[in-house]
């Protein structure tokens, strides 16, 4: 979801698996105004270059307390305002072709780019909070690094011995965490493009992965029924 002004939201939807098309919807009138074509299968994951801060509203992990729902309102419009700036809001998408696009759904219903490099299916595709990467899963037990604005290939994460379900970032865009088949789960270092900690403890599949917005923790589940959360 994108905000574009005080009163008007974009609601980005992936459609049914038999045309493989992105269609971009005007929530306040249930209204279509774009659709996008470009992938050869199905589409399995979408992010919005300003999906963290939508996300986490007047909250950012510096903690800072707020006195009241106003100025929580007004502190989250102006920290969507500076992340947007004047560039168009950007949206990227992962498929079972094995690729990611890059778009501008507000500019343009044609890509941006394509970004190839993944030798099986995209599982999950994300946005870093400060919008200036993207990250890709892949069942080919990797994890990628990609510039957030142009869509060119920075970096892989390579360590896990399994596919890749899910990925997520710290606040501050300095690490990157991975949940894998392989039962684990792995910190990145953005600066170093290395691996900075080892996650194990899961019994079985790791299905889910996120990271608390003051930084601090992060949450994992999974095929073990098992809920766990790591202190950083």
């Amino acid at each position: 979801m994108g905000l574009l002004s005080d009163n008007t939201k974009l609601h980005f939807n992936c459609c049914s698996s038999q045309d493989c098309t992105i269609k971009v919807w005007e929530t306040s009138q249930g209204k279509l105004i774009r659709e996008l074509k470009g992938h050869g299968h199905w589409v399995n994951s979408l992010a919005l270059s300003t999906e963290y801060v939508l996300r986490t509203g007047a909250y950012d992990h510096t903690g800072k307390n707020y006195s009241s729902p106003e100025e929580m309102k007004k502190v989250a419009l102006e920290r969507y305002n500076k992340m947007k700036g004047d560039a168009p809001e950007r949206l990227v998408s992962g498929s079972d072709d094995f690729s990611m696009i890059l778009w501008e759904p507000l500019v343009s219903k044609h890509p941006k780019t394509r970004m190839t490099g993944h030798q099986q299916l995209v599982n999950d595709v994300r946005f870093s909070p400060d919008g200036l990467w993207v990250a890709s899963a892949s069942f080919d037990k990797s994890v990628k690094l990609w510039n957030g604005t142009t869509g060119q290939f920075v970096a892989a994460f390579r360590g896990h011995v399994g596919p890749v379900y899910q990925i997520s970032w710290s606040a501050d865009s300095r690490l990157l965490l991975s949940g894998s088949k392989d039962s684990t789960l792995k910190v990145w270092d953005i600066k170093t493009k290395k691996l900075k900690q080892d996650l194990p403890g899961h019994a079985d599949e790791v299905y889910a992965v996120d990271w608390s917005p003051d930084g601090e923790k992060v949450a994992s589940g999974g095929k073990d029924t098992m809920l766990k959360l790591w202190m950083g």
